[in-house]
């Protein structure tokens, strides 16, 4: 009984390092910091833009929020989801790129239908047309 219950213990203790070589790919409290530092920035930039007005053209704007919301995501899915080319087999980077196709996709596709929207439900506003 003491042959098996020694061998159990080895076993668990087998598990127990095969689980902290994953604590490597976990980040360090300064990596988080340093993540939600960004985030922060990263979100605090476009309202800034818009509320200040700094842009005065739409378009610009739209394309510095885009371009700033991807950023944003590149920096938690490094940051906070810990991706990079050496994880896994660089299976984490195949993902990193297919996030980044659907991420412009969405992008793209939002503003397609949003600018589609604005001109084809606004009211028109020409007084001599009102009843």
């Amino acid at each position: 009984m003491s042959s098996h219950a020694e061998h159990h213990a080895g076993h668990h203790g087998a598990d127990h390092h095969g689980h902290g070589e994953h604590e490597g790919a976990h980040g360090t409290l300064g990596s988080y910091v340093i993540g939600f530092v960004l985030s922060v920035i990263l979100t605090v930039i476009p309202f800034w833009l818009v509320m200040d007005g700094t842009i005065l053209d739409k378009n610009m704007t739209a394309i510095a929020i885009m371009a700033l919301a991807a950023v944003q995501v590149v920096v938690h899915m490094i940051f906070f989801l810990h991706m990079n080319g050496r994880a896994e087999g660089g299976w984490t980077m195949l993902s990193l790129i297919f996030t980044l196709i659907v991420v412009v996709i969405m992008l793209a596709g939002s503003l397609w239908v949003m600018y589609h929207l604005n001109t084809n439900m606004m009211p028109i506003h020409d007084p001599s047309q009102l009843p």
